[in-house]
Order: structure tokens, then C-alpha cells, then sequence
């Protein structure tokens, strides 16, 4: 299907997330694909998960694919960072404070990150194809200033979102610049709550 060069023009794009109480929804991942025109984004920035006070920070990072990212120790004993995650599998074995090690993440998909000493700790890396992803803060509200005004799909992904792969997706048509999910969320074990 071809698109003309006003329907590829760029729109800004807006994408609000909600619980089932109306609540904003933060930390949700929210992506557009376009039907008509694909731009992975450039795997340029520096990105970090850090490991302090028993917790990694952030708790979802938004990387694009080819990031390397790095692991800095700021806790006084040491962590074993590790996923098994079939976007990305690593372990960085025991490294001390003020250590770092980096990881590059060369597929697309959902890393689930832990810490082979520290049961509790638990974050995860979104490693994007799209540039036109990223996380919602408090309000929930993800903002794309460029998007293509073609029709296409925004999917919103979130650690415990209750949904087949923890996605949801719905149908953006072409002129609509607004788009709502409300979603259900699971209740997140207690020493993972990180404020939900």
C-alpha cells in the first residue's frame, strides 16, 4: 500500500495510559509502527542501569537496538547481573562498588534483568526497532512529536500488564492523533513493588 507524501507527513502523536480505576500508568512502554514507513532508531546516547540501594535504576529502561549499556555497581557488596531472556542472554558475574560492566544489545524485545545474589532485585530493558518508543512518566502520557500521520498500530507493554506477553495493541487510523489504553495490571510482589 502507498502512502502520499501528506499522509507520511509528520504528526505529533499523543498516547495516554490508565488502569482500570483511571489511574496514570507509569512505566508502560509505548511504540508506534507506522503501515506506512519503518525508521529504526540510531543506537547513539549513553544508557544505564544502575544497581544502588538493593535496586536496579531505572526499573524499565527504552534502549535502541545496537545500544551498549553499562552496569555500575553503586552498593557496597556485590551483584551478579544476569537475564536468560531470548533477546539478550548475559551474565556479569560478581563485580564490587564502584565497578562496571556493559552489555550490547544487538536484538529487539523485552530483557527481564536480576541479580543472581539478590532475589528481590528485578528491572527490565525494552531494546526498540522503532524510534517512536518510549516510557510513560507519572501522568502516564507518552508524547512522539514526529510520528507519521499514516494509519498504523500502537502497542503499550508493561512488566505487569495482564495480557498475552504483557501487550496490548490497538489500531491507529490515519488523522487520529490521540490514542487511550486503559489496562489491567497484576499487583506486583511486594519487594518488587517499586511504587505501584
Amino acid at each position: 500500500m502507498l502512502f502520499s507524501a501528506a499522509q507520511l507527513s509528520a504528526t505529533p502523536l499523543n498516547v495516554r495510559v490508565v488502569d482500570s480505576k483511571g489511574w496514570p500508568v507509569r512505566e508502560a512502554v509505548v511504540t508506534f509502527r507506522s503501515n506506512g514507513s519503518s525508521t529504526r532508531p540510531p543506537a547513539l546516547g549513553n544508557y544505564k542501569v544502575s544497581q544502588k540501594d538493593m535496586q536496579f535504576h531505572p526499573f524499565v529502561l527504552v534502549v535502541p537496538v545496537g545500544a551498549k549499556v553499562s552496569f555500575p555497581n553503586l552498593d557496597p557488596t556485590r551483584h551478579h547481573v544476569y537475564s536468560f531472556s531470548p533477546a539478550k542472554k548475559f551474565e556479569l558475574k560478581l563485580f564490587a562498588r564502584d565497578q562496571s560492566r556493559s552489555v550490547l544489545f544487538d536484538k529487539p524485545g523485552v530483557v527481564a534483568l536480576g541479580c543472581n545474589i539478590h532475589d528481590a532485585m528485578t528491572a527490565f530493558i525494552m531494546v526498540a526497532d522503532s524510534r517512536w518508543t518510549a516510557k510513560t512518566g507519572a501522568n502516564g502520557m507518552v508524547h512522539f512529536a514526529d510520528a507519521p500521520s499514516s494509519p498504523g498500530r500502537v502497542s503499550v507493554w508493561h512488566p505487569y500488564l495482564r495480557a498475552k506477553a504483557n501487550v496490548v495493541e490497538q489500531t491507529i487510523p490515519a488523522g487520529n492523533r490521540n490514542a487511550t489504553f486503559t489496562v489491567a495490571l497484576r499487583t506486583p510482589p511486594m519487594a518488587m513493588s517499586h511504587g505501584y
